[in-house]
């Protein structure tokens, strides 16, 4: 295996050529995250930001916005490059770069790999259940069910007794595998009206489980048994008790109020419409267009640019100022342009700057200012949602996390903020560290609301929540279609409830 290069800055400028020289020998490029669709590229949907020492990758479809963090690569072959990511809770992750044009190599690699770990889970599943029979075991995509390959599944019966197992193999997602994993057991108890399924097996690689063990503890009892099982890589299995991981990998960041001098002398660029001045927690301030940042505001001065920012000057701003106009253009709401790559770009925070913008709609309890963006921030950067913090006229906290397009994750993708906010919340920690000031926080769980447009809602969403404790109070709030012109909501649905 060749080995992983890495370097302060200097990899950040080697891996984004890496990238660009890979890509540009491509014939059919695409961007494979192990457990996800394959993401055909095209120069209008895939970006590459070099900020410092800091790179990213943005990549998206009509479907999916994905957006990770690149801190190294292995060297490429003719068909397939390699990036190491950072993913939640600063676990590493992957990444592949194929040519489509040479994918059956691929795909049997992958096949293969998959099928050696479906055997590996046979062997857990012997030793955890030596009484049972294996009924079913699968690494097959099920398309209608929205089960993927990338996690073998099985199912375990003995008399009228079942069981439904998921593992995920060392390579994989161990916080994702518990979606799959809910959707499996919902399929089974539909298909299997004989047998009485008793709950649900995850299995992770030891070292992985904290992700999942998080989520398990949010889970209804009452619903379901919860199983969570640690393997290593010599095939020992040890059952994981959740309540082991309550300590939680967090931390919240004081709460500095904007230099009002950092805005001296760009008064007319913050000015021009369509211009959005938000005040971030740190004491910067971002300047973007219907929520496309492109200069961010400090004491230190101005930085502006879409992929790679620059320090600007006097002499800068009239290149600054149509850099906005032609945002505003592009990504208006009347656009005839609707495939024009900046109208496309960052669906979510488009979506967020109408939220801000329109959060009394959204719910009219909910004050329209204090309304904090990635606090407290998730490690490993944007997951391809966006979470927002407010407060309602009571006191109480609200989590919204707002998602453009569908993803299967999200209900447990906001489950991990909602469990942060809580975590701190709980210890009185926003009050201290400046947040909210003057309201009076009130010492109970967070509202969890999940807004998108109507029609995007993954069909798999009800089943997840149907499993989410009673204590978490999940409202779904759906959007109409044309949500860039103005938000108007068409259902509000509680937790699992289904539209009538």
């Amino acid at each position: 295996m060749p080995p992983v290069q890495r370097a302060p800055s200097r990899s950040a400028q080697e891996a984004r050529a890496a990238i660009e020289s890979f890509l540009k020998n491509c014939q059919q490029p695409a961007l494979l995250e192990p457990g996800d669709e394959l993401l055909p590229l095209t120069g209008d949907n895939f970006a590459l930001e070099l900020r410092g020492s800091r790179l990213t990758l943005q990549a998206w479809d009509r479907t999916r916005n994905l957006t990770r963090r690149v801190t190294a690569f292995k060297e490429p072959t003719s068909a397939r490059l390699e990036i190491v990511v950072e993913r939640f809770a600063r676990r590493e992750g992957q990444l592949f770069l194929l040519d489509m044009a040479r994918r059956p190599g691929a795909d049997l690699g992958r096949r293969s790999g998959r099928l050696v770990f479906r055997e590996r889970f046979r062997l857990f599943l012997r030793r955890q259940f030596p009484e049972w029979k294996l009924a079913e075991l699968s690494t097959e995509a099920n398309l209608e069910a929205s089960l993927s390959p990338a996690y073998p599944r099985a199912f375990l019966r003995h008399g009228g007794h079942g069981w439904a197992a998921i593992a995920c193999a060392p390579e994989g997602d161990a916080a994702a595998v518990l979606s799959f994993g809910l959707i499996w057991l919902d399929y089974l108890r539909a298909r299997e009206k004989r047998v009485s399924l008793a709950g649900l097996a995850v299995y992770v690689a030891a070292g992985k489980e904290r992700a999942a063990a998080l989520r398990v503890l949010c889970l209804n009892p009452a619903a379901a048994r919860f199983e969570l099982f640690a393997y290593t890589e010599d095939d020992a299995v040890l059952r994981v008790d959740p309540r082991d991981h309550g300590n939680l990998d967090t931390r919240l960041e004081p709460c500095r109020r904007a230099d009002a001098n950092a805005v001296e002398g760009w008064e007319a660029l913050s000015a021009q419409p369509g211009v959005e001045r938000i005040a971030l927690h740190d004491g910067r301030i971002s300047l973007r267009v219907r929520g496309l940042e492109f200069a961010e505001l400090s004491p230190a001065g101005l930085l502006f640019g879409l992929h790679e920012r620059h320090a600007a000057g006097e002499s800068q701003a009239a290149e600054i100022a149509r850099l906005a106009w032609e945002l505003d253009r592009a990504r208006s709401p009347e656009s005839a342009d609707r495939l024009h790559p900046l109208y496309r770009q960052s669906p979510e925070a488009w979506l967020e700057s109408q939220v801000r913008s329109q959060i009394q709609t959204v719910d009219a309890t909910l004050l329209r200012d204090p309304v904090y963006g990635q606090v407290p921030a998730l490690a490993g950067g944007d997951r391809g949602v966006i979470d927002l913090l407010a407060a309602d006229h009571t006191g109480r906290l609200a989590v919204l996390e707002l998602k453009a397009s569908a993803d299967l994750h999200l209900p447990l993708q906001a489950l991990d903020y909602w469990i942060r906010v809580k975590w701190h919340l709980d210890r009185g920690e926003f009050p201290v560290h400046g947040y909210f000031p003057g309201i009076e926080l009130r010492n109970e769980p967070p509202r969890l609301l999940l807004v998108s447009p109507c029609l995007e809602f993954h069909p798999s969403t009800e089943t997840i929540l149907r499993y989410f404790s009673p204590a978490i109070e999940v409202e779904r709030i759906g959007l109409a279609v044309e949500w860039r012109k103005g938000l108007q909501v068409m259902f509000r649905l509680a937790g699992a409830d289904e539209p009538r």
